[in-house]
């Protein structure tokens, strides 16, 4: 590591051409093939999945296009049985099929969209409007036209609100302000930790570079790998979290040395040599930990792990190459001025640099157990509400309350029931006339259940080899109760009337396939979790030759797991606060967890490292556990500190952005990395090295002779 950094010093220039070429040759070839995101959902075995394949085979894939729906309220007394309303209604739907994004459009007031009119008073209808395209693939002034050219109907006796995947991309906010609200949070921390403006700029330039770079190789991998929409904003906010913090600590090291009286190339070599390796480390358990993902062998997240992975390795190297460089040309100025002359005056200087952390390692020294236990009480309170973690799909009922998709779903909640944005399909093979029998006394038997608002009349495709009922319950599709439904149904319902005969019917439906998404994923989340904890434990073992040390991380990132997943129950699923961050309660994205404990186990491992590692240095100069603790804790107190509270303005920073997919992984990965910080890195890690005494540090003689030397962090060269 130290040649490596001498290198990028001493060609300093070309290693920042050579980044700007990678920079601007990524840049053009994205700008110049575009992107190709998209969310692609492959569920196989499931009832779900069987059912669709069915629906496909017998009723052909009847849905070209994203299906969108523009829902009329008649108000203040008047009806959509009027001769006028209807008339401009029909006028406006018929400019609408003319558009070129349009492929159909059924109108309420036609025979075959008659049951687009509610029953109970007829106030509430909707026109269906099948695109081109899928929401993803239609530009957004093609989705404009249709809402502009629908809106002219609004008065003051008709509403016209519009719900759907496409009108819904309409919501999100241009551009990224969560970016740019962490980058100005973190540019204030920074100065208030380096005391210097140039000093602030090297850790921040260097990751928003980084960034820049990672995210047009992400925007080129969305044409080899399947990408989720959402992924460039995850990537973002995960690239510039770690981005800032590795350029961080690997300034903060190379400032160190410069007071003590080093040159700037040898600081510079001594930083990378020492924090270099950490951050090396660190980051490689980020990726690994991402990459965990893919023994899910969902292609839904294959392609999340890919782009968080290489956003997280391109930011890694920019630490470590770019970073140098610029180390080398600001030189001296990294420092503040009075630091500057403080050193030119009574040069270098070996006495610690941080007084109130060397006064809190002690009082922690002091008080362990006690400490141990209050840590420990605030955590598992804070985990209570991940008891109650329901996962699945979050609807348009969770949109903020002002936007017209939530409008539209209550309006079609109030005039056709919850179940309506949602129904569930019963689709099933007819080999046999019987078959046909069944399938009608099966619909008889589903109208007894009390969450069946009502089923439809058995449709039968052309060739009278598939049936299909279409099932409407009276909960919303991400309701607890649908979910139990789903499961009655399959378990009870169905097998009940299906027994003894020859008909196989499956529940089906985009309900069903999400219900079916979040039992899959829960069903391998034990999986994941133990391959991405062994595998962070055997290389911690590996790194601090020991088996406590493993173990107790372990246990520290399950904890912060768990209670930041309470953290977003509680603000989610149960509304606290929800008001404030304008989203409604509702179930929490059934990925969430698999990708917040893949980031969380990364970040976690990121902070074990670098506090752990200083530790294990001291551990190996004096074998004095308690001064090697104390040390450790008081030298990386303060930067690990500043990188958490970075990190934690970066994330919330996200939060606001309007999407409720990234606002939970900004609320919890927010909440994860303050716990990890300030509660476990800061009290209790310590406080139970402290109780474990030089335990810490052993491992059985037969194993160390077996594993493989690696150095996390060389002793420093000024030593």
């Amino acid at each position: 590591m130290s040649s490596l950094a001498r290198w990028c010093v001493r060609h300093r220039f070309s290693v920042i051409l050579l980044w700007i070429a990678l920079f601007v040759g990524l840049t053009s070839a994205s700008g110049s093939l575009g992107t190709n995101f998209r969310d692609t959902f492959n569920l196989p075995g499931t009832e779900s999945t069987k059912a669709l394949g069915l629906l496909v085979q017998g009723f052909g894939q009847t849905e070209k296009g994203d299906q969108d729906s523009i829902v009329f309220h008649a108000v203040n007394g008047t009806s959509l049985a009027d001769p006028a309303t209807q008339a401009a209604i029909t006028k406006t739907l018929a400019e609408i099929r003319t558009l070129p994004s349009v492929a159909l459009v059924v109108s309420p007031f036609t025979k075959v969209g008659a049951a687009q009119i509610s029953r109970k008073d007829s106030s509430i209808a909707y026109a269906t409007v099948v695109f081109t395209g899928s929401a993803f693939t239609l530009k957004l002034d093609e989705i404009r036209a249709v809402v502009n050219k629908a809106s002219t109907l609004r008065s003051s006796a008709l509403e016209v609100e519009f719900g759907g995947r496409a009108i819904s991309q309409l919501n999100q906010p241009k551009g990224n302000p969560g970016e740019l609200f962490g980058i100005l949070a973190a540019g204030i921390i920074l100065i208030l930790a380096f005391g210097s403006f140039l000093a602030m700029l090297l850790p921040l330039g260097t990751a928003i570079f980084a960034l820049g770079t990672a995210s047009a190789a992400v925007g080129l991998l969305t044409h080899a790998f399947s990408i989720a929409t959402f992924a460039p904003q995850l990537a973002s906010l995960i690239g510039l979290g770690v981005g800032i913090d590795y350029a961080l600590f690997i300034v903060t090291r190379y400032r160190q040395s410069l007071l003590k009286g080093m040159s700037v190339e040898d600081s510079v070599a001594t930083a990378v040599n020492t924090s270099g390796r950490a951050v090396l480390f660190a980051g490689a358990t980020v990726c690994i930990a991402l990459l965990g993902m893919l023994v899910l062998r969902l292609s839904f997240l294959n392609g999340v792990a890919i782009a968080a992975s290489v956003t997280v390795l391109i930011t890694m190297f920019a630490a470590i190459t770019l970073l140098p460089a610029l180390l080398r040309v600001m030189g001296m100025r990294a420092l503040s001025r009075r630091s500057r002359r403080q050193l030119a005056q009574e040069g270098g200087s070996h006495e610690s640099q941080h007084p109130r952390w060397d006064a809190w390692s002690a009082f922690v020294a002091k008080r362990p157990v006690p400490l141990a236990i209050a840590a420990i009480a605030v955590i598992s309170v804070l985990i209570v509400p991940y008891f109650s973690l329901h996962l699945g799909n979050a609807d348009q009922s969770t949109d903020p309350q002002t936007s017209t998709t939530y409008k539209a779903y209550s309006l079609l909640s109030q005039g056709f029931g919850a179940g309506f944005n949602g129904p569930l399909q019963i689709v099933a093979p007819i080999t046999n006339a019987s078959d046909l029998e069944t399938m009608g006394k099966l619909a008889e038997g589903i109208r007894q259940n009390p969450n069946v608002a009502q089923v439809a009349p058995v449709q039968v495709s052309e060739d009278h080899k598939v049936a299909l009922l279409m099932v409407f319950q009276k909960s919303g599709p991400s309701d607890i109760a649908t979910s139990d439904l789903i499961k009655s149904l399959r378990t009870t319902t169905v097998p009940e009337f299906t027994q003894g005969t020859t008909l196989h019917a499956y529940v089906g439906g985009a309900t069903a396939i999400f219900d079916d998404f979040a039992r899959t994923l829960s069903d391998k989340l034990p999986l994941f979790i133990g391959v991405i904890v062994l595998l962070g434990c055997l290389l911690l073992l590996i790194a601090f030759r020991s088996l406590l040390i493993p173990a107790t991380a372990a246990l520290m990132n399950l904890l912060a797991a768990g209670a930041s997943f309470g953290v977003v129950v509680a603000v989610f699923q149960w509304g606290w606060g929800g008001s404030l961050l304008n989203v409604g309660s509702g179930p929490i994205e059934s990925f969430l967890p698999v990708i917040m404990i893949a980031i969380l186990f990364g970040l976690s491992m990121d902070y074990q490292v670098f506090l752990v590692s200083r530790m294990h240095e001291e551990w190996v100069h004096t074998g004095d556990n308690k001064h090697s603790v104390l040390r450790g804790q008081a030298d990386t107190g303060r930067v690990i500190t500043a990188a958490a509270l970075i990190m934690i303005s970066v994330f919330v920073a996200f939060v606001f952005g309007g999407e409720r997919v990234i606002a939970e992984f900004g609320i919890g990965l927010g909440a994860a990395v303050f716990l990890d910080a300030f509660i476990l890195r800061t009290i209790l890690v310590p406080a139970m090295m402290h109780i474990f005494g030089n335990a810490n540090w052993w491992l059985p003689s037969w194993l160390d002779k077996k594993m493989p030397h690696l150095a996390v962090e060389a002793p420093d060269e000024a030593n």
